[in-house]
């Protein structure tokens, strides 16, 4: 093997089962969902960490664990089937006032949207509280400022919120036939 060969291979992607591994390893260790460009930011130059994660999903399907994707990120979660037994462990639970369940279903249906129209939809003023539950539940957060005179904020949901109500995207949230 000549000088170039071994240098070459040095820097060659390591094997598609070495990547499936890293990609396990970087999805069991983040608390967060990982967007391919994050895993392929923290894998091997050449890595191809989208086949990684086909085949990853691919061998925990069916598992008690399962790669799922939540919005542009991927992470590993409890099967949806399994989701009971984790009910004990949880320390904390909180009710949502109405108010504030009202208003996470118009900012998730009407997203993005400002305060003055979610206001207008529900026909009562928006209670400051409310949103601030939302936001520190990290369900919702600000986004973009409307154009418009004044240039209100405006709200939309978070992959927090996709991620707590099993969610790839908002497009997923039922429609008005399920709902009846």
């Amino acid at each position: 093997m000549s000088a170039d060969e071994t240098l070459q291979a040095l820097f060659d992607a390591p094997p598609g089962q070495e990547q499936e591994r890293m990609v396990e390893a970087l999805l069991f260790a983040s608390p967060e969902p990982l967007t391919l460009r994050a895993l392929a930011e923290r894998m091997p130059q050449g890595a191809d960490p989208a086949a990684a994660l086909e085949r990853l999903t691919a061998r925990y399907a069916g598992r008690g664990v399962e790669v799922r994707r939540i919005g542009d990120a991927w992470a590993l979660r409890t099967a949806p089937d399994l989701g009971f037994l984790m009910r004990r462990e949880q320390v904390e639970t909180r009710r949502l006032s109405r108010a504030a369940m009202e208003t996470l279903a118009i900012i998730a249906y009407h997203q993005p949207v400002t305060r003055a129209e979610i206001e207008q939809i529900r026909g009562v003023a928006v209670s400051k509280g409310a949103l601030d539950v939302l936001i520190e539940l990290e369900w919702v957060r600000l986004g973009r400022r409307r154009m418009t005179p004044g240039r209100p904020a405006t709200f939309i949901t978070t992959r927090g919120f996709l991620d707590h109500f099993g969610l790839e995207s908002a497009r997923d949230l039922p429609g008005l036939r399920e709902l009846r």
